[in-house]
């Protein structure tokens, strides 16, 4: 059994990756309630559109914050599971209702699936 061997640098991915992830998707959220306030959207276009802005968010996390080639799978698990647990905290915060459901729990595994492929993506790319 091959022993993994985590750096600095590795934990320092992790931090980077997951605060860009919830960076983006707080942006992305904001501007998606500006639209929904002029543009009259319902929840069949709303909850689909929240699914992609958790997607993209641990992507791009994912891409932005691996700057070491290695572990990409692992890193990438861990960022969606980091952002997807901080963001259900944050934006709990938010709306005064932190809801722990089956949800949250489908949330979790999307990122951890989003996080996973992102990372493989990441450390392929950038070798």
């Amino acid at each position: 059994m091959k022993k993994i061997n985590i750096k600095k640098e590795d934990i320092f991915d992790l931090i980077r990756g997951t605060i860009f992830a919830i960076l983006l998707s707080l942006t992305l959220v904001l501007i998606l309630a500006l639209i929904v306030n002029f543009v009259d959207m319902g929840d069949k276009i709303i909850i689909p559109i929240n699914q992609v802005i958790k997607i993209l968010s641990v992507f791009l996390g994912t891409v932005l914050g691996i700057k070491h080639a290695k572990l990409g799978a692992l890193k990438g698990g861990i960022i969606g599971v980091l952002y997807t647990l901080l963001s259900i905290f944050i934006f709990g915060i938010i709306s005064k209702n932190i809801n722990l459901g089956w949800n949250n729990l489908i949330d979790v595994a999307l990122g951890i699936v989003a996080g996973v492929i992102s990372g493989i993506i990441c450390v392929n790319i950038k070798k």
